[in-house]
């Protein structure tokens, strides 16, 4: 897994205060690498190079980044510090979704990954307004 990779789905530069609010994407989900090898409390299967880079700079608001699908869906996030974030099923049923309440300004390389060999499309959104949750 290489953050320092082109994105497979582009990039964003997104300001506080940004519309529309949630930023939206369609993509296809998963990979060949096993997000572990980042962190041991990463899970699922997640593809070499980031699906997505958000380039965030923040105001007063917090950020949620989070994955809409019918698939059992992973987040991984290597956070602007370096840092390694990831989830599982934080949002609605087996939806992961990961909020920063005070996020820092920089890049955002995001991985969209899948859990147990699940297949299918995801919507990743990125949003300051909420997260949704059970």
């Amino acid at each position: 897994i290489d953050a320092s990779a082109e994105p497979v789905y582009g990039s964003v530069e997104l300001t506080a205060g940004f519309t529309p609010d949630p930023y939206t994407l369609a993509l296809t989900p998963g990979g060949d690498n096993d997000a572990r090898t980042v962190s041991e409390s990463c899970i699922g299967n997640v593809g070499g190079a980031p699906d997505f880079d958000l380039y965030y700079t923040s105001g007063s608001y917090p950020l949620h980044i989070y994955v809409e699908s019918d698939s059992d869906t992973t987040l991984v996030i290597n956070t602007p510090d370096g840092e390694w974030i990831c989830d599982d099923d934080s949002s609605v049923g087996l939806n992961p979704g990961v909020s920063f309440k005070s996020p820092a300004d920089g890049l955002y390389d995001i991985w969209v990954g899948t859990f147990g060999g699940a297949e299918g499309e995801a919507t990743l959104n990125i949003s300051e307004n909420a997260m949704p949750t059970d």
